[in-house]
């Protein structure tokens, strides 16, 4: 088996199951889900679901860091919403935080996400 790193912050919510908040491998690093819990209370952001989007992508960003690369870095990302409605709205916020190249990318209708969250992100980045 290849040698792994645990990758952790206490900028990011910390685990809240038997996952870590990343592990990197060589070059890449396996980002675990985030969803908009603030990682300081734990509890879900208040606010619409433009403050959602945000707070997970600034919980990927704090990870990003910790691992020593930004959300640039990251070269695949999948997006899991529990309505597709939103997309655009991912897409707008989106757009904020990266620059092309743009990642791949999927987004995926759910039923539901962990404490009622309505967005989740995860992803793949390669450090240089």
């Amino acid at each position: 088996m290849p040698n792994r790193s645990v990758i952790s912050t206490d900028k990011a919510p910390a685990a809240i199951g038997t996952y870590s908040q990343a592990i990197k491998v060589g070059s890449t690093v396996y980002l675990s889900g985030q969803i908009p819990l603030d990682p300081a209370t734990m509890n879900l952001v208040e606010g619409d679901m433009a403050s959602q989007i945000r707070r997970v992508f600034d919980n990927l960003s704090a990870v990003c860091d910790a691992a020593g690369g930004t959300l640039q870095n990251i070269v695949k990302l999948n997006i899991f919403l529990t309505d597709l409605s939103h997309f655009a709205l991912v897409n707008e916020i989106m757009a904020q935080y990266f620059h092309e190249p743009y990642p791949a990318r999927a987004a995926i209708g759910v039923a539901s996400l962990p404490k009622g969250a309505q967005v989740e992100m995860d992803g793949i980045l390669i450090l240089e």
